[in-house]
């Protein structure tokens, strides 16, 4: 299988009114995957069905294997997840928040081994959150915040990773940051998908789903001129696709 994660049929609801319509899209394997469309286009909904964090009905398969059918522990280790606005316990220290990524490879009530210590430190350092690792999360600021918690995702190691508007707070040099750790993430082997409103942002990635209406309209590689299309329509014709440099930015009409 080429796909880390892949949904057939996916339908889900919210409050009892269907927001997603029978959604087949397969996520490859190795790639940044963006998932981009309007206010109400389902996208984070689309996020949390396929990481089983919402009822719904059709088949999610992960690398292969039906989402359903695997042990908690065993997802829990395969893929990890950012929420949006996510919150933690604010009296936890930045070095135990991030720590609780590791718990998945942890043994029952056994204290963090010298693995998941250093797994934890080089998710703090990469977020460049390291020095802060001993105040606690009230302390913070939202962006500093966001940083911890992109840290604790970062920590479990898994092979997907999941995150919904992983750049709320986070101040453009930081987000120029975030897409520098995407990059590195996929160059060694891992799948991320992301929701995004930044569009210029999310066309960095290698491909782009567009949604809207509770369904996917397009999902192809973001330099492909009907990617490009697909983009520009879903929005009403109001933004463009242009080639800046080595970068393709969506700018207004």
């Amino acid at each position: 299988m080429n796909a880390a994660i892949e949904a057939r049929g996916l339908t889900a609801s919210l409050g009892g009114t269907e927001v997603l319509h029978g959604i087949d899209v397969a996520v490859p394997r190795g790639r940044w995957t963006a998932i981009v469309g309007p206010n109400g286009a389902g996208k984070s909904t689309l996020l949390k069905a396929l990481a089983g964090l919402l009822p719904h009905r059709g088949e999610v398969a992960l690398f292969g294997r039906p989402l359903t059918g695997l042990p908690g522990r065993e997802r829990a280790r395969a893929m990890s997840w950012l929420g949006q606005g996510e919150t933690g316990a604010e009296d936890l220290s930045v070095f135990d928040v991030a720590m609780l990524g590791r718990l998945p490879h942890q043994p029952w009530l056994a204290p963090p081994s010298a693995a998941d210590r250093a797994a934890v430190e080089a998710a703090l350092r990469a977020t460049q959150a390291w020095d802060w690792r001993a105040r606690s999360l009230g302390a913070l600021s939202g962006g500093e915040r966001q940083r911890v918690l992109l840290a604790r995702a970062l920590a479990v190691q898994a092979d997907l990773l999941l995150m919904d508007e992983p750049l709320a707070n986070l101040d453009p040099p930081h987000q120029a940051d975030w897409m520098d750790l995407v990059r590195a993430e996929t160059a060694a082997g891992r799948t991320v998908v992301s929701v995004l409103h930044e569009i210029s942002i999310a066309l960095q990635a290698h491909d782009l789903v567009v949604m809207d209406g509770g369904r996917v309209l397009h999902h192809g590689p973001c330099d492909h001129p009907a990617t490009h299309a697909a983009l520009s329509a879903v929005f009403g014709q109001r933004l463009a696709v242009h080639r800046i440099g080595q970068q393709w930015l969506a700018v207004p009409r």
